[in-house]
């Protein structure tokens, strides 16, 4: 079998291309099988280190009694509402300062004696 059937297989889709944190917070969701398979994945392709330190610790809280988390091993965070439609959520609120240019051969700025 294929790398690519393989990966498809898994239960997060697109499990190769996601980013370590989205990763770990989905492997929070599958339950003890669900979970084994992916490490066993992981071991035989990436290894990454972080992955496999996370999964295996959360193994052993599921066969200690823990249930898989809310939410959907395929993402979508209902917490998480997403960046606003139109634009950034920075307001004149949480803005930082205005940026000043610098004060060489800007005559109109205070900060340069003269």
């Amino acid at each position: 079998m294929s790398r690519s059937g393989e990966a498809a297989e898994l239960p997060i889709p697109d499990y190769d291309a996601l980013p370590l944190g989205d990763l770990q917070s989905r492997l929070r969701t599958l339950g003890a099988t669900q979970l084994t398979g992916v490490l066993e994945y992981e071991r035989q392709h990436a290894n990454r280190a972080a992955v496999l330190t996370v999964g295996d610790a959360r193994l052993r809280e599921l066969r200690a009694g823990a249930e898989p988390s809310g939410g959907s091993p395929s993402g979508g965070r209902p917490d998480d509402p997403g960046p606003p439609a139109g634009g950034s959520p920075v307001s004149p609120q949480t803005s930082g300062p205005p940026v000043n240019p610098p004060s060489q051969g800007v005559p109109s700025n205070p900060a340069q004696p003269r």
